[in-house]
């Protein structure tokens, strides 16, 4: 392995392809295609291996939708809460389907699209969500048509339905009710529809998962209502796959021992941040030496989390941030100008490649 200089985020291949075996099996199964979710993970250096396992991507802005076609190929998605005319304008020249996010947006923009496939995002109600944050069917919910009138009035000019609900969901028991329920709800228009997504947010990678019966639940409603079913994991493709690799800048003591290593949770971790969440360190491994792990930013709370080590840290030593590749990378920033950690992979032969570093440059041309 080369000697890379901290920090930098270090995806494995190996690990990855776990993941994308588990989708791989999922389609062979149920019938159900995959779209990689871009909002989570659009690192395009293992777009290769991934377009090896995903039918396409879906995205939430024009330029993921772009990146999608240019980086990724296959089918795209184009999905966004609002798209401006300017955008519509553009999207429509490459993406294969156009989801709308009201029926407002799919009256104003349906005859811009025509020769694309349409699709519409409906709110079913219901939602499995640990945080009311990322809880799609939350009070006031702007995500999707509510109104099932209205939706019925518009379902001739869709070919297809997005149902986004879920965030982090891992009981399949749950997915099988939810799934009966949408089915009964929307039975007179899913009748007319050629596909229907259901979102991501639905965590089949994890160890353990009845794969057999989450595959069995999607066919059933797939051969029931005639529809092609997509899944658009994000997590669940890239779960467990990326380390961030730092290193011990100083060590400060106040009342416990704390240990400032050359990155951020406010810059490179921001989603643990947000969530009020602490990410796990896999190296060094866990055991009885107590310290607090700190980011080299001055806010205040740059603190990944209080941790239990096999050994006390000293300046020098590399501390390894566990499963960093998800809403991860995406939301990276130049927050107090702090270094941006480079991007490496650990490719499926073992070698490891330095994919794209971070200076100055760029720092400033994200400026003005």
């Amino acid at each position: 392995m080369p000697q890379l200089q901290t920090p930098y985020y270090l995806i494995d291949e190996t690990r990855l392809q776990k993941n994308l075996e588990i989708i791989g099996l999922i389609r062979r199964e149920s019938g159900a295609k995959s779209v990689l979710a871009l909002k989570c993970f659009s690192t395009w250096c293992v777009f290769d291996l991934m377009r090896q396992y995903l039918d396409g991507t879906t995205s939430s802005s024009l330029f993921e939708a772009r990146l999608g076609r240019e980086k990724f190929g296959k089918e795209v998605h184009a999905y966004s809460v609002v798209w401006s005319a300017e955008e519509i304008n553009e999207v429509r020249t490459f993406a294969d389907k156009v989801i709308f996010n009201s029926v407002s947006q799919l009256n104003l923009f349906h005859d811009r699209v025509e020769g694309v496939k349409i699709g519409l995002r409906v709110n079913p109600g219901i939602s499995y969500s640990h945080y009311d944050l990322a809880d799609p069917a939350r009070r006031y919910s702007r995500l999707g048509v509510r109104d099932e009138e209205e939706l019925r009035r518009v379902s001739h000019m869709i070919s297809g339905m997005m149902f986004h609900f879920n965030c982090e969901n891992d009981d399949v028991e749950n997915i099988a009710a939810a799934l009966e329920q949408i089915g009964t709800k929307y039975a007179s228009t899913l009748e007319k529809m050629e596909w229907v997504s259901l979102g991501g947010g639905i965590f089949f990678t994890k160890e353990g998962y009845p794969l057999e019966r989450f595959c069995g639940i999607l066919k059933e409603f797939s051969q029931r209502h005639g529809v092609q079913l997509y899944l658009e994991p994000g997590e669940a493709a890239i779960t467990g796959c990326t380390e961030l690799v730092t290193t011990v800048l100083d060590l400060v003591h106040n009342e416990v021992d704390i240990a400032i290593i050359d990155a951020s949770m406010e810059a490179h971790l921001l989603d643990h941040l947000i969530y009020r969440t602490n990410p796990r360190i896999s190296s060094p491994a866990a055991g009885t030496n107590p310290v607090m792990i700190a980011g080299r930013t001055c806010l205040a709370g740059d603190i990944f989390g209080s941790y239990d080590l096999d050994r006390p840290l000293k300046v020098g030593d590399e501390v390894r941030i566990a499963d960093t590749a998800g809403y991860t990378m995406v939301k990276k920033n130049w927050f107090n100008g702090v270094p941006m950690p480079s991007i490496a992979v650990r490719r499926l032969d073992g070698s490891v490649e330095l994919v794209r570093s971070f200076g100055f440059d760029d720092y400033c041309s994200s400026l003005s």
